[in-house]
């Protein structure tokens, strides 16, 4: 389906989605979808299954046995299941030990994708979190010097946590610190690491230890809920002088990139380490214009210097005003990241999702 033309497809897409009982009208949803309709499409892969407890379920991971000849296992965004993380901690540990492993985990899950030595990458449709404490152990089984690049994206719908108002769901996905930490600890053998909004920038330098080095690192990717217009600037300045701090840690890091998108915004924070006596590039891209105090400029300075660059220059991109930014999906569109942060396929279905249920065509 790839290669069908966007236009007929989203034309084929409206004229089969008119369901009044589900709240769909002419390709447009009216109204949210209820707790349990949600509940019942995402419902979790072993979650009832034939285990009378967590003790008993972990024994039967733990007499499988090591598969180091398995070289891929892929399951994608549009797998719409929810893996629990105990299960997926069990899983990897009876795969992890393979030199050459791609992973591509939907749901609740996560993709890990390597050549050569071991990769990570996740992607996990979430409304619901799984328990911080599970979640914080899976990112913590992680820790391993085999383990090379990991890319985790939470996927999320504005729209869900309406359904779960009674519940006591906040709107928006706050990140836990403790996870933060927990993915912070990985990176340190990290050559690569991406993890988009189950992490938060400010948490993940903020557990930064004095002692932390991070000698592999060379891409650095994380979102930030303070990357909104004209909110928090102190909180932002401070969170983007602690992001320079960490860099000061990471002599081969090329590139670092903080950036936020949802519905109505979109903004990247980059810095890129100088090449051949030229100098390092800091960037800005987004919806509005972001404003870097001196204290920050100077941060970034200095590690530009501790690089060996030549100096540093700024290059401002504010996005045309007639760019429509309908989802977090849209947002990675125009900021043009430096590296995929979520699978090409999985990117596209977000945005297609978006597209239909607002029931108009994203720029």
């Amino acid at each position: 389906m790839c290669g069908r033309d966007q236009h007929a497809e989203q034309s084929m897409l409206v004229k089969a989605s008119s369901d009044h009982h589900h709240g769909w009208i002419a390709g447009s949803q009216n109204s949210i979808p209820t707790s349990v309709a949600i509940d019942k499409v995402f419902d979790e892969i072993m979650g009832e299954g034939p285990f009378d407890n967590e003790e008993q379920e972990g024994q039967w991971w733990q007499q499988l046995p090591l598969v180091s000849a398995v070289t891929g296992v892929l399951l994608r965004q549009q797998n719409r299941r929810r893996w629990k993380p105990a299960a997926l901690a069990h899983m990897f540990a009876r795969r992890l030990d393979s030199r050459k492993l791609i992973t591509s985990l939907g749901g609740n899950g996560a993709i890990f994708s390597s050549s050569g030595r071991t990769n990570v990458s996740a992607t996990a449709s979430v409304y619901r979190s799984p328990p911080l404490l599970s979640l914080r152990l899976l990112f913590e089984s992680l820790s391993s010097d085999r383990l090379r690049r990991l890319v985790v994206f939470e996927n999320f719908d504005q729209m869900y946590p309406a359904s779960y108002m009674n519940l006591g769901c906040v709107p928006m996905r706050i990140p836990s610190s403790y996870v933060s930490r927990a993915v912070a600890n990985v990176s340190l053998t990290l050559e690569h690491l991406s993890a988009s909004f189950i992490v938060d920038a400010r948490d993940f330098f903020d557990a930064r230890e004095l002692s932390w080095k991070w000698p592999n690192l060379t891409w650095l990717a994380l979102t930030s809920r303070l990357l909104v217009p004209q909110e928090r600037s102190t909180e932002l300045d401070d969170m983007l002088r602690a992001a320079a701090v960490a860099a000061m840690k990471m002599p081969n890091l090329e590139t670092m990139e903080i950036w936020n998108g949802e519905n109505g915004l979109a903004m990247l924070f980059r810095y890129q380490r100088a090449e051949r006596g030229r100098p390092a590039v800091i960037t800005w891209r987004g919806t509005w214009e972001l404003t870097l105090r001196p204290a920050v400029i100077q941060a970034w300075r200095s590690v530009a210097l501790r690089h060996r660059g030549q100096g540093h220059i700024i290059v401002k991109e504010l996005l045309d005003a007639s760019i429509c930014v309908k989802s977090h999906g849209d947002a990675i569109r125009h900021l043009k990241l430096s590296r995929p942060v979520i699978r090409p396929v999985s990117l596209r279905q977000i945005r297609m999702e978006h597209i239909i249920r607002e029931g108009v065509q994203s720029q």
